[in-house]
């Protein structure tokens, strides 16, 4: 898939969201303070982060999709983790901040409890972030988006908040108001452990991690059943965004000539770079086998 398709594609599906999102947040705010649930408040807060999120994910996959040039030769995919890192600083950051206002009713017991129509409102938000969640996904799956991923995530997470949102809800109308401001600050380790996770796998995406076992495994499959490769030497994969790099060593016979040994090469190459779709490129080194 190319670039500018993957673009299109994360596009459209960021625009759809960013507008679920805006209408979300305006719904549970005003409910949150018509039904005076703080907790509802804080979902309300939360959905608007994902806005913000979004359009960093639309900014990244627009200048991700920029070719190599003079001074980015390796391309300009790392833009990509560079962006989940910026979305799990702002999801961590909201979860501080809803867990500062939970604690802060708490300390003050500043309690009273919430009307019913709260109830609904997070009954809704259950519904449209895990249809936001799927949709998202589904997409980031499509076109290999880290970035896109940690949005679904976003969304994901808010479902979780607004569950617990209902329970304290729920809780607070039968009469203990404490649990209102108690599920704000469950929300608030939700969130945290999310960002932190993304926030961790950006970080690999950008010090040139290892790929998985079991793409690894996998390459190492077809280099030794490729004909005329005897051993392999020395393999090494690098994650670059939601691409891989493959730098590769192995053994022929000494008595081949230089083009029976580049033909081998080539056909490693090839055959690495045609089964493994994220791979976006690949090193080839011959060297003489010794006995």
């Amino acid at each position: 898939m190319d670039n500018q398709t993957r673009f299109e594609i994360g596009n459209k599906i960021s625009q759809i969201t960013i507008i679920a999102n805006i209408s979300l947040t305006i719904v549970k705010v005003i409910i949150g303070v018509i039904a005076n649930s703080t907790a509802m408040i804080a979902d309300g807060i939360h959905s608007l982060s994902d806005v913000l999120s979004t359009i960093a994910v639309i900014v990244g996959l627009k200048i991700s999709k920029k070719s190599e040039d003079e001074t980015h030769p390796y391309g300009h995919e790392k833009i990509e983790p560079i962006m989940a890192k910026l979305l799990a600083t702002i999801l961590f950051i909201t979860a501080v901040f809803i867990g500062y206002k939970g604690i802060q009713i708490i300390i003050h017991r500043d309690f009273s409890p919430p009307h019913t129509v709260a109830i609904y409102a997070a009954i809704l938000s259950i519904a449209a972030k895990e249809w936001m969640y799927q949709y998202t996904v589904k997409g980031a799956k499509k076109i290999e988006s880290t970035a896109l991923m940690a949005d679904a995530w976003h969304h994901r997470s808010d479902a979780f908040s607004s569950i617990g949102a209902l329970i304290g809800i729920v809780g607070a109308t039968m009469g203990y108001p404490i649990l209102d401001p108690l599920a704000s600050l469950v929300i608030c380790v939700v969130i945290g452990k999310v960002s932190v996770e993304i926030y961790l796998q950006a970080v690999k995406q950008l010090i040139d991690h290892a790929g998985d076992t079991e793409t690894i495994e996998d390459i190492r499959k077809d280099i030794l059943n490729t004909d005329g490769v005897i051993q392999i030497d020395d393999l090494k994969t690098r994650v670059h965004a939601n691409k891989l790099y493959v730098d590769v060593e192995f053994s022929v016979d000494k008595n081949l000539s230089v083009s029976a040994a580049h033909e081998i090469a080539e056909r490693v190459h090839d055959i690495i770079e045609k089964n493994q779709k994220n791979v976006k490129h690949c090193m080839v080194h011959v060297n003489p086998y010794e006995s």
